[in-house]
C-alpha cells in the first residue's frame, strides 16, 4: 500500500480525478485556483468535468492499458464517486497514491460493512440486518418489525437500490423486486430531521468540520440543504464528534459526508448515523459560496498533503438549492436575486431526477 505521508504536491503539480460528472467538474475547479492541475478518467464522453480541464481520458475502467497511462500523467489519484471498481483501484495504487485511500471503499461501498464499521465505534445507526433469501428477510422483518426499508448492500443512490416494507405488503414480491441476493433491512427511523457533517481529515490527522447541515429531499433527491442547521449547539457538537471519529478511524485523508438522522424523544433528540460518502457531497454545495474554504478545496488541500481550512460561514444563513431536471431551463430567475450564485453543470439535455445545477443563496449577518 502506498504511504500517504510521502504526499506533497507543489503548485503546478497534477490531480488525477477518476470520474466526470459534477463533483470532478468542482474538484477541477477548485484546484486551478491552487495552481494545480488535473486531469479526469471517466468513460462517458459526454462528463462535465471534461469541459474544465486541459487533459482528460475517455476509457472504461476496465482499461487496464488506459489506466496505466493517465497514472502515469499524474501525481496522486482521487475520485469523485464511490463505486470505483476496485480492480481499477488496485492497479492505479500500485503506481500512484489513491487517497482517499482505496480500502476505505471496502467498507463504504457495501452498506452491510459500513453499519457494522459504524457499530463497532460505538456510534448509533439504526436497527439493521444482513438478508440474503425471501426466508432471511421474514426472520430480519420479525425481530427490527415494521415499517423497515430494504436496500441492496451496493450501488443504490437518490432513493434507487431500496424499498419501505410496510404491514400487509407482500413479502416476496418486495424481495423479487429489488433484483438482488444481497441486501440489507434497516428499521425505518421516525426522524425529526436529517442532517449532514462534511468533513475533512489531512494526512497528518487534522480535522475540519463544516457547519451541521439540514437537508431536505424530495422523491429521495436532495432538494435543499441549509447551513447552519436549526439544532441545539450541543447536538451540534455531537454531530461533528460522530464525523471526526469516523474519519479518524478509517484513517481518511480528503472529504467525507456522514449523513445522520436527529430524533426527538422523551429524553431530548439525539444522532445515529444513516450513511457515509467518501467523498466530496451534495449537501456541501452551500461551501462553495457561503464559506471560506470549500469542501472542494479542502479535499484538493488534503490529497496534496496540505494544510487545511479553518471553515468560516460567510452568512447567518446558507442555503443551497439543487435545481433538478427542467428546473435548469428557469436559471435565469435566480440570475438577479440578491445574494444568490448559480451554478450550471453543463450536462446538456435535462432529464427528471437529474441534477442539473444548484443556487446558493447567502443571508448576510444581521446588522450588515
Amino acid at each position: 500500500m502506498t504511504d500517504t505521508r510521502q504526499v506533497k504536491l507543489k503548485p503546478g503539480d497534477t490531480i488525477g480525478i477518476l470520474g466526470g460528472g459534477q463533483l470532478g467538474r468542482m474538484l477541477a475547479m477548485a484546484a486551478a485556483r491552487l495552481g494545480l492541475r488535473c486531469q479526469v478518467f471517466s468513460p462517458d464522453p459526454d462528463s462535465p468535468a471534461f469541459d474544465v480541464v486541459l487533459n482528460a481520458t475517455c476509457a472504461e475502467y476496465a482499461d487496464v492499458e488506459a489506466l496505466e497511462l493517465f497514472a502515469n500523467d499524474v501525481d496522486v489519484i482521487t475520485y469523485e464517486f464511490e463505486n470505483v471498481p476496485s480492480a481499477a483501484a488496485m492497479v492505479l495504487d500500485a503506481r500512484r497514491p489513491v487517497l482517499p485511500n482505496r480500502k476505505i471503499l471496502e467498507t463504504t461501498q457495501d452498506r452491510l460493512a459500513e453499519k457494522d464499521f459504524v457499530t463497532r465505534l460505538g456510534i448509533g445507526t439504526a436497527a439493521y440486518a444482513d438478508v440474503t433469501s425471501v426466508s432471511s428477510l421474514r426472520e430480519a422483518i420479525a425481530r427490527i418489525g415494521l415499517p423497515a426499508v430494504l436496500k441492496t448492500r451496493r450501488f443504490g443512490y437518490d432513493g434507487k437500490g431500496q424499498a419501505i416494507i410496510r404491514e400487509g405488503d407482500d413479502i416476496a414480491k418486495v424481495w423479487t423486486s429489488l433484483a438482488t441476493k444481497s441486501a440489507i433491512l434497516e428499521a425505518f427511523v421516525p426522524y425529526e430531521r436529517e442532517i449532514s457533517v462534511i468533513a475533512a481529515r489531512s494526512v497528518t490527522g487534522q480535522v475540519e468540520c463544516f457547519d451541521v447541515t439540514e437537508n431536505e429531499h424530495r422523491d429521495h433527491i436532495l432538494k435543499i440543504s441549509r447551513a447552519p442547521a436549526p439544532i441545539p449547539a450541543a447536538l451540534a457538537d455531537e454531530a461533528r464528534s460522530i464525523a471526526g471519529k469516523i474519519a479518524s478511524a478509517l484513517d481518511y485523508v480528503g472529504v467525507l459526508a456522514v449523513e445522520m438522522f436527529v430524533l426527538a424523544n422523551g429524553t431530548g433528540p439525539k444522532v445515529l448515523v444513516n450513511e457515509i460518502a467518501p467523498r466530496v457531497h451534495n449537501s456541501g454545495h452551500w461551501t462553495l459560496d457561503g464559506a471560506s474554504v470549500s469542501q472542494f478545496e479542502q479535499h484538493i488541500r488534503a490529497i496534496a498533503g496540505w494544510p487545511l481550512g479553518k471553515p468560516v460561514r460567510h452568512g447567518e444563513v446558507v442555503t443551497m438549492t439543487n435545481l433538478i431536471g427542467d428546473e435548469i431551463n428557469d436559471y435565469e430567475k435566480w440570475l438577479s436575486v440578491p445574494g444568490a450564485t448559480v451554478h450550471i453543470y453543463g450536462k446538456g439535455a435535462p432529464r427528471p431526477g437529474r441534477k442539473m445545477g444548484h443556487v446558493t443563496e447567502v443571508r448576510p449577518t444581521k446588522g450588515k
